[in-house]
């Protein structure tokens, strides 16, 4: 693999911070028009070898930025005009809308997700539709309509998913926000991957997604950007309290920006758990990475300490919430539009209606005991550090990794499980980067926050980011070849 040092050679607007961008845009010194060039001539100069954002929409979004002009900065919502991308999840009206799927290759929606509508409203223009695997099962980013997102650091290898094409276009700078969902690390894997900041929130805080999931509460609509401030901002922009879905709560009156305004790692007290407590599998490169970051934190005063905590059925209680969730998306899905699905999809649905009850019992009760462990963890700790994903990525050819540590993996999500414990017990997460590895790519750290604790996770973020010199900047593809090293 190369071991340059990556460059940079786009538009300078495109390089500089979702928060130094709105600046500009309420001071009146750039226009969401200027923007949307930018990044237009960005993104032709990227996506050729990245495969991030098939589907543009750079006319709709000179038309929204005509009805920006029309208004004063105290009318255009805390974005200001701000481009920003949108995963191939979430509806967009008049914007073709795939899924990632074959038969709905070529469907366009009349109307946008309430989430998409949300940040229209609040200043975001929407630039287009990012990559994801089919109906985000994966995370690899493919699918059979528009092939496979690839890593910005090297080519050959896999960008992360299910948010792959999001993570993909922030690390080039398409784009300075890029929406994303997360089940089973689609927001935090290709963070990890990719060298930026990917937040799941607490279940509830952002509303969207699918009416049929509204009481399902693993899937979650969040924010991806290249650095934690900036994901503050985004997460500010797509919470509040929407009536359209069964669990959204009202968010806490105090911007999430400001939390991360004081960040610092000086008595920052960290659990940490370098393999989910023996539940996950970890390559020895990943382990020894995030070891020697951990030890960077506590040398910047920050108290880090090795937890064991009682995670014993974590993947079970995973995989079963998992299968409801599928089950309910897909049981009455038009039978030729599931024929074309890909086999692991297939797999997943077939899983979840084929659950019995004690297995549904047992996830409960398992998913209940571990959030009781991890409230005493609570009491001692400020937040909860452990890998994203126990090894780093592998090429993009490869739809699932077979073998981590030595151990043999069964299942396609299996070598996710290091994002699970965060999922099924409702917890917030979040991938920061910290540093990269001897061939240059980057590897993410994973901190788990308290219970709807966004703010103070957001400003542990923000602290691990400041110690390691963060955020990452935009660069330029490194385009490497089979072969080449």
């Amino acid at each position: 693999m190369t071991t340059n040092a990556p460059t940079y050679s786009g538009p300078d607007l495109c390089a500089k911070s979702a928060v130094e961008v709105v600046d500009l845009l309420r001071r009146g010194e750039v226009s969401p028009a200027e923007l949307i060039d930018v990044a237009k001539t960005r993104h032709a100069e990227t996506d050729a070898a990245i495969n991030a954002m098939p589907t543009t929409c750079f006319d709709r979004a000179h038309a929204a930025a005509a009805r920006l002009d029309k208004t004063t900065a105290d009318q255009r919502g805390a974005l200001q005009g701000l481009p920003v991308g949108i995963k191939d999840l979430a509806a967009v009206a008049g914007v073709r809308t795939t899924w990632g799927t074959p038969g709905l290759a070529d469907f366009v929606p009349e109307a946008s997700d309430p989430l998409v509508e949300l940040i229209e409203v609040r200043g975001g223009v929407v630039l287009g539709k990012t990559n994801t695997p089919e109906f985000g099962a994966g995370a690899n980013t493919f699918n059979a309509i528009f092939g496979a997102t690839r890593n910005p650091r090297d080519t050959r290898l896999n960008a992360g998913g299910s948010s792959g094409g999001a993570a993909a276009q922030l690390a080039v700078g398409q784009c300075w926000l890029s929406h994303g969902s997360d089940h089973g690390g689609s927001l935090r894997t290709p963070a990890a991957y990719c060298g930026v900041v990917g937040l799941r929130p607490s279940p509830g805080l952002v509303a969207g997604g699918p009416a049929s999931a509204g009481y399902i509460t693993e899937g979650v609509q969040g924010p991806m950007a290249r650095s934690v401030t900036d994901c503050a901002l985004f997460l500010d922009t797509m919470t509040g309290f929407d009536p359209l879905y069964p669990i959204s709560f009202p968010r806490d009156p105090a911007p999430y920006q400001n939390a991360v305004a004081g960040a610092n790692p000086n008595g920052l007290r960290i659990g940490y758990m370098p393999d989910m407590s023996g539940e996950s599998a970890v390559d020895p490169d990943m382990r020894d990475h995030l070891g020697n970051a951990m030890a960077q934190m506590a040398r910047s005063g920050s108290k880090v300490d090795e937890i064991h905590l009682d995670l014993s059925g974590m993947r079970r209680a995973y995989y079963v919430q998992r299968g409801l969730l599928w089950a309910c998306l897909m049981r009455d899905i038009d039978p030729k539009l599931k024929a074309g699905f890909k086999p692991t999809l297939k797999q997943n649905i077939e899983i979840g209606l084929n659950l019995k009850m004690d297995e549904i019992i047992d996830a409960q009760l398992i998913r209940s005991r571990i959030y009781d462990e991890l409230q005493t963890a609570f009491a001692q700790v400020d937040v909860l550090a452990c890998p994203v994903v126990g090894c780093m990525p592998h090429p993009v050819e490869e739809e699932w990794v077979r073998r981590i540590d030595g151990q043999d993996l069964e299942f396609y999500m299996d070598w996710l499980d290091c994002a699970f414990l965060a999922t099924a017990v409702g917890l917030p997460a979040i991938s920061v980067p910290v540093g990269v590895n001897p061939q240059g790519i980057p590897v993410g750290l994973q901190l788990i926050g308290k219970p709807r604790g966004e703010a103070d996770l957001l400003a542990a973020a923000r602290a691990v980011e400041l110690v390691f010199g963060g955020p990452m900047p935009a660069i330029d593809p490194m385009v490497t070849h089979l072969g080449s090293s």
